[in-house]
This record gives C-alpha cells, structure tokens and sequence, in this order.
C-alpha cells in the first residue's frame, strides 16, 4: 500500500483519492497496485454499492491551488528503466493496464472527478468510469507524442471511437480540452461547477443509488464547446491514417488554424505519431477492451526503449530544452518495418493479462 493513494469506505460508497499533489498525482506502480487492489476488494463487498475517485487537496490544503486530477504517469522512472532492460517500466504499464481494465469492467457504479488536469494515466482512470464530471477547471489532453510515446491507457479505444476524425487530431497534436469539449465529445457525462463538488459528492455519499439524479440535479449548462467549431476543418485536414499526407493537406492550406497546426506536429515525434495511427486505425476494429489492452501493452513495452521517448524525456522533462532531436526526424523516414516492429506482439511469457 501507499500513502499516495487513500482508500475509504464512507457509508455505502468507497472512495479512491489520488494522494500525490506535489506530482499532480501522477501516477506510480505502487498507486497503481494500490487502487487495483482496493477496487478488488471492493468488487464482491456487498455493503459497497458505488466508488468515487478524485484527488486530495494540494499541499497547503487550499482546494483553490489544487492543480488537477491527475498528470499522467511516473515519465522520469519509465525513461530511466527504459535507458537499462526496461523491466521497471514493462511492470508499471503491466499493473496500469490491469487497473485500467479492472475500471472498464467494473460492475458498480464509478464516479470519476476530473477536476483540474487529466491527462495520460489520468485519461486512463477516469474514461472507463461510469460517471465521468467535468468542471470549468477540466484541461484533458493525451500529449504523448510530444515526448516520444503515444496514447495509451485505452487511447487507441476511447479517441478512436469519437466522431471524425477528432481522435486521431487529439491523439497526434495533445491538444488539450477544456470542460465544456470534454461533455460535448462525450469524454465527460456530466458538467459541474466545481464549487458544487463537495456537494455531489456529500449527496452521493448519502444515497449512492441516485447518482443519475445528483449529478443531473447538480449539472449546468457548460460555455460553448469551441473544438466543435474546427471539426469539419479537422475531419478535413487529418482524413488520412497516413502521417506523410497529413502533413502534405496541412502544408498545402493556407490558413492560419491549419498552419498552426502543422507548427505543432513538427515538434512532436514522427515515429510515435505514426504509432498513434496505426494504433487509432486498429483501436476502432477492437471487439474487446482486454484485446486493446494486450495490444497498447506491447506497442508500451518496445517504445519504452527506443531512442525517441528517452529523448523525448530529456528535452521535456530532464533538461527542459523542449529541443527534441528525433530519429528519424521526419514522417518519411519512419519506415513502415520500424511500426511493424514496435506492434510486434510478445510472446505468451511476455504478453499483458488481465487481473483474475
């Protein structure tokens, strides 16, 4: 077990709260074993009938610093496992994953609070959440490419179910959104003003069998959902699972939004935006979460140890530079062998399972 996570039974509702705030609790192997043992526990407990996952204050215990729910996972540890035999690394995205699965299949009620930052693991704890609550404070993003690794967590399944082509535009830029784009993507279920949290929750609490009431009770209209007004421009300019043609309709449009965006792409890493479409193109096909699971488990494994995520970890995270020297540095040389390799699968020995 770990303090960074604290686990309650509070009336007829289990609580997880991510206990990390100097992190943005971000997440380890060890929070991670920790909320897959507590949601075990809990699976045949009668006397619980629904769980609630958010995270604690920030440190000073003001409500009004606390900066998100939660950032991502431990990037620093994976690179540096990932610079040796990759065995620490293979293990954290091996107990995340069966987290994650354990959320997707879990047959109680979940509550996720994405208040404040959700994004990576913590896109991986709450979308498989029942209630998923948005506030104006929501900024949800997968940025993985920018640091040499893509979206995973389920990403390949959840962005490639959106409509359009609005996956696989969050999935190669990062770019982040805010409450209101959350709700109207489906991403969230419900948005909240987040002074009315403690309230959701305290009611919740109260009488978890009427969460559906609550949250609709608690809900208000959200501002307006600006990503929507660029969706045909993005179903547009990202049509192709081919990274090199997204490039050459984005070079070829004037505009300004569309330039924009070309800028962005040209920081992030071309092998791992290529992975991010093939594992999109894919994802849709999946007829089971486990099979995704298994898939993102592999695709993780080898990408851990290649030359542009441990790049990309020295110039976002170590050095902060944010001067990424990727390898190949261009959607051409990324070859089509190079992808097949990293979507090889592993052996049975080696492969991701579920938790029994």
């Amino acid at each position: 077990m770990t303090d960074d996570v604290l686990t309650s039974i509070q009336g007829d509702v289990a609580r997880i709260r991510l206990n990390r705030p100097g992190a943005i609790h971000a997440l380890t192997t060890a929070m991670c074993a920790a909320m897959l043992d507590a949601l075990e526990a809990w699976r045949l407990d009668l006397a619980v009938a629904a769980v609630l996952i958010d995270h604690a204050p920030s440190l000073d215990g003001d409500p009004r610093k606390s900066r998100g729910f939660c950032a991502g996972g431990d990037i620093r540890m994976l690179a540096e496992s990932g610079a040796k035999d990759g065995v620490a690394a293979r293990a954290f995205f091996h107990t995340e994953y069966r987290m994650n699965h354990k959320l997707f299949t879990y047959v109680k009620p979940t509550v996720a609070f994405m208040d404040g930052i959700t994004m990576g693991g913590g896109v991986g704890i709450s979308l498989p959440c029942r209630y998923r609550v948005a506030t104006e404070n929501t900024r949800l993003a997968m940025p993985e490419t920018g640091i040499g690794l893509f979206p995973d967590v389920g990403g390949g399944w959840y962005l490639s179910r959106l409509g359009g082509r609005m996956g696989q535009f969050l999935a190669l830029t990062g770019h982040r959104l805010d409450g209101a784009e959350c709700l109207a993507l489906g991403l969230a279920t419900h948005y909240l003003p987040s002074a009315s949290l403690d309230e959701a929750k305290a009611r919740i609490i109260a009488d978890p069998r009427s969460i559906d009431a609550i949250l609709d009770d608690l809900s208000v209209a959200p501002p307006a959902a600006t990503i929507l007004a660029v969706a045909d421009e993005i179903d547009r300019l990202f049509a192709s699972d081919k990274l090199e043609e997204v490039f050459a309709t984005l070079e070829a449009d004037p505009g300004d939004w569309a330039q924009a965006q070309l800028k962005l792409l040209r920081t992030k890493s071309p092998q791992t935006m290529k992975v991010s479409l093939r594992l999109l193109h894919e994802g849709v096909l999946m007829q089971d979460f486990t099979d995704e699971m298994r898939q993102e488990y592999a695709v993780g494994a080898h990408v851990v140890q290649r030359h542009d995520f441990l790049e990309g970890v020295r110039a976002v995270i170590i050095d902060k530079d944010n001067a990424p020297k990727w390898n190949p540095p261009t959607p051409e040389g990324v070859t089509p062998h190079v992808i097949d390799q990293i979507f090889a699968p592993l052996s049975d020995a080696e492969a991701w399972t579920p938790h029994d």
